[in-house]
């Protein structure tokens, strides 16, 4: 595990072999080019346990994430679950796996603070490395998002790598 150096971690989830699913990857790819301060960064994959020791050595995660819901291609909402059924009920195509693992924090008694940035997306579909027009356009809303939850903070960023 590496040195920690904030108490914000910015989580991006996906997978970006699945087009739009890969919206969290990208978002934190985006954010590693232009930076931010007060806040590390991380491509989680796909999440899974993994992550856990990730997850519970931060005060704070801001979650980046595809979901499957009632809203438009692009919309970009703010949660904050503090249970794993808190989360949109179809979070992404790997739900168990993230759902599983916020469970199991809790289960541990050790769970940050949680944010998650859900981007909306019409479907997982046929493998592809390309974002659709919708998505791709609601990238800037997510980072202004995640930007103004860390900016709550004050903190100094840097990249986690793993």
């Amino acid at each position: 595990m590496p040195d920690l150096p904030n108490s914000i971690l910015i989580l991006g989830i996906g997978n970006l072999l699945m087009n739009d699913e890969g919206v969290g990857i990208h978002v934190v790819s985006r954010l590693e080019k232009e930076g931010i301060e007060g806040a590390d960064l991380m491509d989680g994959g796909t999440g899974g346990f993994h992550l856990l020791a990730y997850i519970q050595s931060y005060k704070r995660i801001i979650i980046i994430d595809a979901s499957l819901d009632q809203f438009p291609p692009g919309h970009v909402r703010v949660l904050q679950p503090r249970y794993a059924k808190d989360f949109p009920r179809q979070l992404s195509a790997h739900e168990i796996g993230l759902k599983d693992l916020i469970d199991s924090a809790i289960l541990l008694g050790n769970m940050p603070q949680l944010h998650l940035v859900a981007i909306s997306v019409k479907e997982f579909q046929e493998m592809g490395l390309d974002l659709s027009p919708e998505v791709r356009e609601a990238i800037p809303a997510a980072i202004k998002c995640v930007r103004e939850i860390v900016a709550a903070t004050g903190e100094r960023g840097g990249l986690v790598t793993r």
